[in-house]
């Protein structure tokens, strides 16, 4: 489906009173229907090292921008360094909005998110301007937690091809993961705040270290007293207890959160280098 021609003027607006590049609309064929994505791309034919960017429960636009400021934030800085970004969009794809507060949930981290992620991937593999064995994850709270399910060795793609080449999990939900003995088959980092009050730090570190001995590369920073969303963009604030990357903020933490902020943008930069 092609944008019409408001939307895309519309788009450029946006970009242009952001004062950063548009991101280009692309198809992603799934086994039924299409998943909709942004894509973030240096100027010239590659190959690029290429990041898989999935939204939380918030979802990846709003209504007047086709990517949240704390994603189009980061696919920014990503771009800076040479990445292309891909931001598969897996709830306005299936015409769902926010999922944070949805009782009954259509879709699943484990599920139909591992599916978005194996067609990203699959997608990816038949550009000319990828470099093919430099795909890497990254993912913020549901998102992150989708990310922890299709790095299990269980759900190695069958196509041919690179192997992801490294992970990185802002925020996930760790529970279930934790107790079902996860384990990783590509280099993965998990980055939480020490006081966040929606995901659970201790579950996260029991996650990791449960993981050592029978797994690849896998390994967790704390930062002490931030809190759940600490990388939010020009948003140095926390998410009330109980809700999640979409919720507004109820307190401040502008000097854990924002130190938080910083040192995780390290913390990706030299992980995706590795």
């Amino acid at each position: 489906m092609r944008l019409p021609f408001t939307a895309l003027f519309l788009t450029f607006l946006i970009s242009a009173a952001h004062g950063s590049p548009a991101p280009q609309p692309v198809e992603i064929p799934l086994a039924s229907g299409v998943l909709h994505a942004q894509l973030y791309k240096p100027e010239g034919t590659g190959p690029f090292p290429t990041v898989i960017a999935l939204h939380g429960c918030g979802g990846l636009g709003g209504h007047s921008d086709s990517v949240l400021p704390r994603y189009r934030d980061w696919a920014e800085r990503l771009l800076k360094s040479g990445n292309a970004v891909l931001l598969p969009d897996s709830y306005g794809s299936r015409e769902l909005g926010p999922q944070c507060r949805v009782k009954e949930i259509h879709v699943k981290a484990r599920r139909e998110r591992v599916t978005d992620i194996a067609a990203s991937r699959a997608w990816l593999m038949k550009q000319s301007w990828v470099a093919r064995d430099r795909v890497s994850l990254m993912g913020w709270a549901n998102g992150a937690s989708a990310l922890l399910w299709a790095v299990r060795p269980q759900n190695l793609a069958r196509e041919t091809g690179p192997d992801f080449r490294a992970a990185i999990a802002f925020y996930p939900d760790c529970r279930i993961s934790a107790g079902l003995g996860w384990s990783t088959r590509v280099p993965t980092l998990v980055l939480i705040g020490g006081n966040d009050d929606v995901s659970s730090p201790p579950a996260c570190r029991q996650m990791v270290d449960g993981a050592h001995g029978r797994s690849a590369l896998a390994r967790i920073v704390v930062y002490p007293g931030a809190y759940h969303d600490f990388d939010r963009a020009n948003t140095p604030l926390h998410a009330a207890s109980g809700s999640t990357d979409a919720a507004a903020p109820e307190h401040g933490h502008l000097g854990t959160d924002a130190a938080a902020r910083a040192e995780s943008q390290k913390e990706v930069v030299e992980w995706l280098a590795r």
